[in-house]
């Protein structure tokens, strides 16, 4: 170590795309000095907007640190990929090789309706058409034990019709296959050697749980997504050679840890909530650094707002809905049968477009302007009015001052398209910006509210942690909506998904699904079946350069007799004893009383799914400026024309320099705090304090 203390440091590179910026951060760990950098997403080609901001970043870390600066040791990466893929069905050509009888799996789907009032019911399309469903005369039981062999002569009939007709990627999914994949992996085995070039995807190997729609779907979308993802990669592995050679690079998945490229690749659908995922994380470490508990992490970037209620550890599902019809409602979406943290979509983004519907009412979204034309004041050729063009309306932010000054934003351009949209509702000018501002807070604290109400909890009970561009923005006055009376924005809460990739384990996920009563477990058999998956899992995570590895054990239980199953955790050690079959029942039953509130008298307990979770210990808790950002003194930049909520009229409020408020400094409300990535707006009466990691704390004082 040379006199400056940092030759045996490590710089890690995150880099985080949404759909209108690409945010990144360079940290120097263990010390936690980070850098930032912000750059517009390329849809065109998402991977140049990576490597341009990885190049900036090293710039500024070499600006910084000069000579003394270390070399890369690593890039994670959260993507969106998937998900727009999903969403616009740009995906590749995809085949389903399944079961005779089963082509129609994903025409038929669950059979319930998502809307029981509307008659005209759009349902989501399958990703592969119907002419694209090949069946195999094969057949297992429920069991497992084979019914009706595989004949491999049939599965090269397959691949010659797979061929004909210009398929690039294949899933395979069949009847039972979550208790014995034999079946599967067989079909994988001739099909790869049939079809060189085309991408197969394995149900079993993806999700090996019961449900057969669910699992189906799954591997139908990580097909679907397989071959573009895994160009994607390989584009942005060689980006990164070319910047540093040698430089392994990790991919952000939806359960709060990341994997290797080469795992990604493979089962891209493990990353369709990656980036929101990062989000969440970085919102917890900023409330543990402050010893709070109870936390709604709240999310809002330039397309989309997302909330997770998190009381201690993230709370992680274990299915999830993708490309919805309807954006809001549970059903109308596609199911894929991943891990992936809890979060809901609570409302729209920064570009998120405002117009009058059918009825002659304002409404906003979900169609974003993104970063190209971008919102309107943008100057990019935009013309609708968007969220953004309302904020800077309202004087929440500083047309001169975005992103640091690099980019300036147009207050006549906002106000012409603004102008607009009044013309068309009747609405002054001013009103309609209000309305906007109004409109989005109010659908993003109602939804927020139900989700917190669904989990039984009380939001005055919880704080706001607010990350992403615009959440900072408009946190404060959905907070106060919702009756909640604390806000904590941390540093660089516009990059706030970067930070939480820097302070994620690498992890890996499996699953077993073998349903028993709990007292008719063969334990030796679940042993050796978790301990394939361990093995499995310690080679996944051996690839993503994690060293300590945690292994927890999950179970899915019910009752006997019931729809619905309830997730139990305990160590993995646990499988250890001889008879573990009462701790787990004891467990069973602390989680289902707080559930429900009672227990079921004399119903026989049931396990349906084993899981085992492998990661390694949680880095980069700490954060602080690697760059000369904190100014020495306080300093009101300006004070400007700022409109207040509950008033209804706009105030003179002063404006800060974020970082020129040294720890423990205390300032009353309303007034606007500036910095690079993102502007906090407190626009009600509230005492705002920098604590001791310069995160932001507001306490409200002013409720409706």
């Amino acid at each position: 170590m040379n006199s400056h203390g940092v030759s045996k440091e490590i710089l890690r590179i995150a880099a985080d795309i949404g759909g209108t910026f690409t945010d990144g951060v360079a940290i120097l760990a263990p010390a936690g000095r980070i850098w930032v950098g912000k750059t517009p997403t390329t849809p065109h080609d998402p991977g140049v907007a990576v490597s341009t901001v990885v190049l900036n970043l090293l710039k500024q870390v070499s600006e910084s640190l000069g000579e003394h600066a270390p070399s890369l040791g690593e890039v994670v990466h959260g993507t969106t990929l998937i998900t727009n893929t999903l969403i616009e069905r740009k995906g590749s050509k995809t085949a389903l090789v399944t079961t005779e009888g089963m082509a129609d799996v994903l025409d038929i789907g669950r059979e319930w309706r998502y809307d029981i009032y509307d008659l005209d019911i759009v349902l989501p399309q399958p990703l592969v058409d119907a002419s694209c469903r090949l069946e195999v005369e094969e057949r297992l039981a429920a069991s497992g034990e084979v019914i009706t062999p595989i004949r491999a002569e049939q599965i090269q009939e397959i691949a010659t019709q797979l061929r004909s007709l210009g398929i690039e990627s294949v899933a395979i999914s069949l009847l039972h296959s979550y208790v014995n994949p034999e079946h599967e992996q067989h079909i994988e085995r001739i099909l790869q050697q049939a079809l060189p070039g085309v991408a197969v995807s394995v149900s079993s190997s993806l999700a090996s749980e019961i449900n057969e729609f669910e699992r189906t779907s799954t591997a139908v979308a990580n097909a679907y997504v397989k071959p573009i993802v895994a160009e994607y990669l390989r584009a942005l592995e060689d980006r990164i050679e070319r910047i540093r050679a040698d430089i392994p690079l990790r991919i952000m998945v939806s359960s709060g840890g990341f994997t290797s490229a080469s795992a990604a690749a493979e089962s891209p659908i493990f990353l369709l909530e990656s980036g929101p995922a990062a989000g969440v994380l970085s919102a917890l470490n900023t409330a543990r650094q402050n010893r709070v508990d109870n936390v709604l992490a709240f999310d809002m970037g330039g397309t989309t707002a997302k909330a997770c209620v998190s009381v201690g550890e993230p709370p992680v599902a274990h299915s999830f809905e993708c490309s919805r019809v309807e954006r809001f409602k549970r059903g109308s979406g596609l199911p894929i049968l991943i891990p992936s943290i809890e979060l809901i979509e609570i409302g729209a983004g920064g570009g998120s477009i405002a117009y009058r519907n059918k009825m002659g009412l304002l409404n906003i979204g979900p169609e974003s302007a993104g970063s190209v034309p971008g919102p309107a004041c943008y100057g990019q050729g935009g013309a609708d009015p968007t969220v953004t063009d309302a904020d800077l309306m309202l004087g929440y932010l500083n047309p001169s001052n975005f992103l640091g000054g690099e980019m300036t934003l147009s207050l006549e351009l906002a106000r012409t398209a603004m102008a607009r949209l009044a013309g068309e509702l009747g609405m002054k000018t001013v009103e309609t910006a209000a309305g906007i501002c109004n409109m989005v807070n109010e659908n993003m604290a109602s939804a927020a509210r139900i989700h917190i109400a669904e989990n039984g909890y009380d939001p005055r009970d919880f704080t706001m942690v607010a990350t992403g561009g615009a959440g900072p923005l408009h946190a404060v006055d959905v907070a106060r909506k919702l009756r909640i009376p604390r806000v904590l924005i941390p540093i660089a809460a516009g990059a706030g998904s970067c930070l939480g990739m820097l302070a994620a384990p690498a992890r890996a996920d499996k699953a077993w699904t073998r349903p028993s009563l709990l007292s008719d477990v063969h334990w030796d058999d679940v042993r050796a079946r978790l301990q394939a998956l361990k093995a499995e899992s310690e080679i996944e995570l051996a690839a993503a350069g994690a060293d300590r590895v945690e292994w927890i054990l999950g179970i899915e239980m019910r009752y006997a007799g019931q729809g619905a199953n309830v997730s139990v955790g305990l160590p993995y050690g646990v499988l250890q004893q001889e008879e573990p079959e009462m701790l787990i029942q004891q467990e069973f039953e602390r989680v289902y009383e707080k559930l429900y509130g009672h227990l079921v008298p004399n119903a026989r307990s049931q396990v349906m799914t084993w899981r085992l979770t492998g990661k390694n210990e949680t880095r980069g808790h700490h954060f602080e400026w690697g760059d000369a950002r904190i100014k020495p003194q306080i300093k009101i930049s300006e004070s400007r024309d700022v409109y207040q909520p509950v008033s209804g009229t706009f105030q003179k409020s002063a404006v800060y320099d974020r970082y020129s408020l040294p720890a423990g400094t205390v300032l009353q409300g309303p007034l606007i705090l500036e910095e690079r990535e993102s502007t906090i707006a407190v626009a009600v009466k509230s005492e705002v304090r920098v604590l001791d990691d310069l995160t932001i704390s507001v306490t409200i004082q002013e409720f409706e």
